[in-house]
C-alpha cells in the first residue's frame, strides 16, 4: 500500500488569520491532539514580528514545551533575522515563503522577488552549514489575487533556481485556491520528470472546493506529500479571498478511501478537529 505524508500546518497557516489569539498552552494542546491522532510532521509557528502576526507572538516558548516529542516541527521565518531565532531555538526545519508575482511578494514580505531571492539563498548556505532542513514555499503559483494567472514557465525557473541553491524541498502552493487540476498535472509532470518527486510537496486551498481533486492529479504525478490543516482553519492574511486551507480531516479521509496509507487515526482526528473549532470558536 502506498503511503502518502501529511504535514499538518494548523498551528501556524490556520491559527495566524483569525479573530481569536491562542495562548501558547491552547497551541501546545491542539498540537499535542495532531500527534495523538498519528501526525508526525507539523508546522508550529512561525518567528516574524508580533506586530505583523500576533498570533504567532512565543513561538520559541510553544518550542520549548515541544522539546521533548518525537515529532518533526518546521516553523516559517522571513528573514535572516527570523533564521538567528530559529537556529537559537534549536528548529530541525524552516520554511520560506516566496511569492512568483512582485505584488504579492511585496504585501506578503514588503520586498522585491530578486531581494528575496538574495537573502534566502544565504539563509540556505547558512542553513547546510548548521544541518537545519530548509524548504520553499511558491506562493500564489497558480493565480495572484493582484496579478491573475501566473506563468508555470516562471514557477519551474523559480524552482529549478532554489533546487540548485540546495534547498530540501520545494512546496507548490496554491494560496487563494485558484489552481486546477489540469494546471496543476502539467506543472507537476513536468517538474517531477526534470527533478524527480521526492524533492516536492503541494499546498492546496480549498476555496474553490478543488483541493482534494487537486490533490489527486498531484498524486497522479508522484507526489506523496500534502499539506493541510485540522478543521480547514486559515488562509494567508495578506491575500484578499484566501479562504480557508484543505481540512486535514478530508484529506485523510479521502485517502484511506483511495486506498493509500497515512498512519493517521481518523477517528482521533476527527477529535482533534473539534478541539480546533472549540478553541478557535
Amino acid at each position: 500500500m502506498k503511503k502518502i505524508s501529511v504535514n499538518e500546518v494548523g498551528p501556524r497557516d490556520g491559527l495566524q488569520n483569525i479573530d481569536i489569539i491562542l495562548n501558547v498552552d491552547k497551541r501546545f494542546q491542539l498540537i499535542q491532539s495532531l500527534e495523538k491522532a498519528g501526525i508526525n510532521s507539523l508546522e508550529v509557528g512561525s518567528f516574524v514580528s508580533p506586530k505583523a502576526v500576533p498570533a504567532m507572538d512565543n513561538t520559541d516558548t510553544l518550542l520549548e514545551k515541544l522539546a521533548n516529542s518525537k515529532s518533526d516541527y518546521s516553523v516559517l521565518i522571513p528573514n535572516t533575522y527570523g533564521y538567528k531565532q530559529a537556529k537559537d531555538n534549536k528548529v530541525k526545519e524552516v520554511c520560506l515563503v516566496l511569492c512568483a508575482t512582485e505584488s504579492m511578494n511585496k504585501e506578503n514580505i514588503n520586498k522585491s522577488i530578486d531581494e528575496t531571492i538574495l537573502e534566502f539563498k544565504e539563509i540556505i548556505n547558512m542553513a547546510k552549514k548548521d544541518k537545519i532542513r530548509t524548504k520553499i514555499y511558491i506562493s500564489v503559483a497558480f493565480e495572484c489575487p493582484y496579478e491573475g494567472i501566473v506563468s508555470s514557465e516562471y514557477v519551474y525557473d523559480l524552482t529549478k533556481e532554489f533546487l540548485s541553491y540546495g534547498i530540501n524541498e520545494v512546496v507548490i502552493a496554491d494560496t487563494i485556491g485558484a489552481g486546477k487540476p489540469d494546471q496543476v498535472k502539467k506543472l507537476f509532470r513536468r517538474l517531477v520528470k526534470d527533478f524527480g518527486a521526492s524533492n516536492f510537496s503541494a499546498h492546496f486551498h480549498d476555496t474553490r472546493l478543488l483541493a482534494l481533486s487537486n490533490v489527486k492529479a498531484a498524486i497522479g504525478e508522484g507526489i506523496t506529500k500534502f499539506d493541510s490543516c485540522i478543521a480547514g482553519l486559515g488562509g494567508c492574511p495578506f491575500a484578499p479571498g484566501a479562504s480557508g486551507n484543505l481540512a486535514t480531516e478530508d484529506l485523510v479521509s479521502m485517502l484511506h478511501k483511495e486506498g493509500y496509507e497515512t498512519g493517521i487515526n481518523e477517528e482521533m482526528l476527527r477529535n482533534s478537529a473539534k478541539l480546533a473549532a472549540q478553541l478557535t470558536n
